[in-house]
This record gives structure tokens, sequence and C-alpha cells, in this order.
């Protein structure tokens, strides 16, 4: 019998869904709820709140998310067993965010404190105690201690090893890390061959997780592994083609178009030679535009033509219309711009037979931008206007459309508006929504050194509950539209 989906897992769904506002709420109120039932600092309370902390870390705000662990872990230390696994769950938590939020003098204090724990909890060749070796070794490479790092990570896989624990595979990845970092030339995953499929396979996935922290540094990982992964599983196993994946992300971080575009075209080879065409059609979406930025004008437009001739075997609107809208733009940026035209409205066309409504809102703003680039602006205006009406107000695309629009109506057929202006709009337009219509007579959001100016003007006295939600709300919408902010600036 299936349980009840808990707070935590309805608040990650809609975090997949990108709506972060509405995941907060939903832990906000389930805070509340414990809080009310069980009292603050209570062994519940905690718990939640460490939920919470999750949920933010997830997002991104390892800030906001040591103030939730530090609340989980303001209690004393509980003498039931179970209680206090968890207590010290939330101690490692707490040193692994901070250690995201750069705060590393923090991080290992709290990291030692939590090892020193588990070893009176556990003993010192319990995979308990391993579980915060893991980031300690993570902060000591960050911190420079390349030598320290490599002990304690060595200690982790040693203990892992000998019990058999499924972590080994993630302390191996870090090991590799560290290895690579280390720069005496050591072979970083030479031990492949003697390790069983799964576990090399959870390498493969923590490396992958792992890359982000640093991408240079991932970079040269991530190379080394896919070559052992070649050898060990083959080029067509889908560990391989993760990490070609996430070495083609790090070479577009990294200023790597070339290590980019091959490690993209190998993936697309493989999902060829499997008959993957869904895969196969998203692998060439990604070479063309890779082709595109290293300056291969004709090698995009060919792989375009080729993802065209997957779109129409597949046979679904989205896709036809992700094709065509991409192509229609790089047409566009090579001055071809009959044919981009002609891709673009078909690509409006196209999405317009299907039930993708993002889709065909991103296919309505290319065209009216295209249109406006030519100096066609009441009918740039129309078509913007229709996409804008299809997309949620915090869509990237809504933003940029919205920040066209401006220009339009003041009669510029180039220059693209106030983009900032139209992310602030958006951030104001998201927060009203989301609080009762009588609370505020107006909300002004500005953009000044680079970050979101806030100013409420209330309507009538609020209570303390409309206060704090307030702020809440301006602190989780800041998160969320703060990377578009940086993107559009």
């Amino acid at each position: 019998m299936s349980r009840s989906p808990s707070s935590l897992d309805i608040a990650f769904g809609l975090l997949h869904e990108g709506r972060l506002v509405d995941a907060e709420q939903v832990m906000r109120r389930e805070l509340l709820a414990v809080e009310s039932r069980h009292g603050r600092e209570s062994a519940e309370w905690a718990s939640v709140q460490c939920d919470f902390g999750n949920l933010l870390f997830a997002s991104g705000q390892s800030d906001r998310a040591v103030e939730c662990f530090r609340s989980a872990c303001s209690g004393p230390p509980s003498g039931d067993p179970e209680t206090r696994k968890e207590q010290l769950t939330y101690g490692l938590n707490l040193g692994m965010a901070l250690d995201v939020a750069g705060r590393l003098d923090e991080a290992e204090t709290e990291l030692r404190r939590n090892l020193r724990e588990r070893e009176v909890f556990y003993g010192r060749e319990h995979p308990g105690h391993a579980f915060a070796l893991e980031p300690l070794a993570d902060v000591l490479l960050r911190r420079g201690d390349v030598a320290q790092a490599r002990q304690v990570v060595e200690e982790a896989v040693g203990t892992y090893w000998r019990s058999g624990h499924e972590r080994v595979a993630a302390a191996l990845a870090a090991r590799g890390e560290i290895v690579v970092a280390g720069g005496a030339g050591e072979p970083p995953f030479s031990a492949l061959d003697r390790l069983p499929d799964e576990v090399v396979e959870g390498v493969a996935y923590a490396a992958v997780d792992r890359s982000a922290r640093d991408p240079m540094l991932g970079k040269v990982v991530l190379a080394r592994l896919a070559d052992a992964l070649e050898e060990r599983l083959g080029p067509d196993h889908q560990a391989t083609l993760n990490v070609l994946s996430q070495l083609a992300n790090a070479g577009r971080d990294c200023g790597d178009q070339a290590g980019r575009v091959e490690a993209i075209g190998k993936v697309l080879a493989s999902y060829d030679r499997q008959g993957r065409e869904e895969d196969a059609l998203m692998a060439a979406l990604a070479l063309a535009m890779a082709q595109d930025e290293t300056g291969d004008t004709a090698g995009a437009l060919a792989t375009y033509a080729r993802a065209q001739a997957i779109a129409d075997r597949l046979g679904r609107p989205e896709f036809h219309a992700q094709v065509l809208r991409n192509w229609g733009l790089a047409l566009a940026a090579a001055d071809r711009p009959a044919e981009a035209e002609e891709r673009l409205r078909a690509a409006v066309g196209v999405a317009d037979l299907g039930t993708d409504h993002e889709i065909l809102g991103r296919s309505r703003i290319a065209l009216g931008l295209f249109l406006q680039h030519a100096d066609r602006l009441d009918e740039a205006r129309h078509v913007v206007e229709a996409g804008l009406a299809t997309l949620d107000v915090a869509h990237p695309d809504a933003i940029t459309g919205r920040s066209h629009l401006t220009a339009i109506a003041a009669g510029r057929s180039c220059g693209c508006g106030d983009v900032q202006g139209a992310i602030a709009d958006a951030f104001r337009e998201f927060v009203l929504g989301r609080l009762p219509n009588d609370l505020l007579a107006d909300l002004s959001v500005t953009v000044e050194d680079g970050d979101f100016a806030i100013n409420a003007e209330l309507r009538r006295e609020p209570t303390e509950a409309e206060i704090e939600h307030l702020n809440q709300l301006i602190q989780s919408a800041t998160a969320e539209f703060r990377g578009r902010l940086v993107a559009g600036g």
C-alpha cells in the first residue's frame, strides 16, 4: 500500500517544476503545524527544520539552509539512539551547507565536531563515522590542503570498502578528484577494472554530481573518467554517456568549445547506434548550439537539418517546434532572414497544433523578436503579446519578451529594452500575486548594484503573520529571480 506524499515530497515536486516560492510555503506551513502540535525545539520540530534546510540547500540557498540546520541542531543530545542518529545527520548537513556557502572555517569546525560525535556513537570503523569523513575531505581540498584531504578520503574509502557499503562509490569519486588536484600524474580511476559494475556506475554518477563545484577541476576529472569508463563499460553505457554529457557542460562553462563539441558528438553517435531517437534529437540540438558558438555556422545548420529529420520520424509537434525555433534563430544570426522567418513561422504553426504551451510561447517570442529587428513593429508587438499570454510571468523567455515589448512600444527596432527592468517587473508581479489584495498599496522593485531593491507600501496595518509571510516571500522570490538577473545583466 503506497503512503501519502509528505510535505517534503510535495515541496520537492514543486521545486522540480520551478515553483520555489510555492515549495517554501508548503514547508513553512508544515513547520508551523508541527510547532503548534509538539512545540519549538521538539524532536519533530527539529526534523522539519532539517527538511526545510534540505529544500533550501537543493534550491541553492545555502546560507538560509545553514540557519535551518542550526535550528535543527539547537536541542540537547538525545538519549534515544534513533533520535541521536537524526541529530548527527543535522550536524553533518550543517557542515556541508557551510562548505557550499564558502564559510570554510565554520564548515571544518562543524564537521570535525560531528566526526568526534560519530566516533563516540558508532566507533571509528563504522560507515556512520565515514559519513563525516567525505565532506571533511571536500573542505580540506577547497582549503588547499590536498595531502590531508587525501588522507581523510582514503580512510573513508577503506571503511566503506571493508563494510561493503554503497557509499564507497561516492568516496572513490571524491578520491579521484583529490588525486587529480594533487597534480602528481597518478591515475585517478585506475581501479575500475577491479570493481563491480554497480560500483563503477556509482562512481560515474557521483563524479557528475561533484563536477559543478569546481568546473575547471571537474572538467579534467570527467575527461579522465570518460576514458576509463569507455574502456571499462563501453561507449554506449549510460554511465559513460552521462559523464560525457557533463563533460560537455563543463567545456561550455570553461570556454573549451572544441571539447564540448567533441563530447556531444560522442553522445549523439551512441544514441544513433542504439536507435534512441528522442535522446538523439536532444543531443543534436545541443551539438548544433555548440557548433554555432564555436563559429561553425555551416556545421550547426547541417546539424539542425539532421535534427529535423529525427523530429519528422518522431512526429511530435513540440519536437518539431523546438527544432524549427532553434534553427530559425541560427539562420537569423547567420544573416539569412528569409529562411529564418520561414522556420520561425513554421515553429509557431507546428507548436499551435500541440499541447505544449511553453514551446508555443517560446516560439512566438522568438518570431516576435525577429520581426522587431526587421522593423516590423506592429506585427512584432502582436506576436510577442501572444507569446507572453502562454508563458509564466517568471519564465526567462517571458522576461526577454517583456523587455523587447518595451522597446517595441518605444518604436525601436533594435535594442532589447530594459532587461533588468523587465525582471524587476516580473518580480513585482510574482510577489503581488501571492499576497492578499488589500495588504499593499504599492510594491516598488528596482535593480541597484546588481541586486533587487524592494520597497513595500502598506495599505493597512498587517498582522504579525502577514509581515512574516511578506518577508519570507520576498526572500524566496529574490532567490528565484537572482539567477535571471545575473543572466540578463
